[in-house]
């Protein structure tokens, strides 16, 4: 659970940029973007030997130029 303890002279906008913040480093919208709809197992399995393959093909082309 993201909390923000806002000082006696803070803004409002401060404090909601210092939440904002957290939100981002505790990866809370990504999890609830995930969770949002079923995957099936499958289908999760396949999401995953693609991005393995996008970051080989990405690391070969990388070794090739440098």
């Amino acid at each position: 659970m993201a909390e923000v303890i806002i000082g006696p002279n803070e803004s409002i906008d401060q404090a909601l940029k210092r939440f904002n913040k957290l939100v981002q480093q505790l990866g809370i919208l990504a999890e609830a973007r995930r969770r949002e709809h079923y995957e099936p197992p499958s289908v999760k399995r396949k999401k995953k030997a693609a991005a393995k393959l996008r970051k080989s093909i990405k690391n070969s082309q990388r070794a090739l130029r440098g």
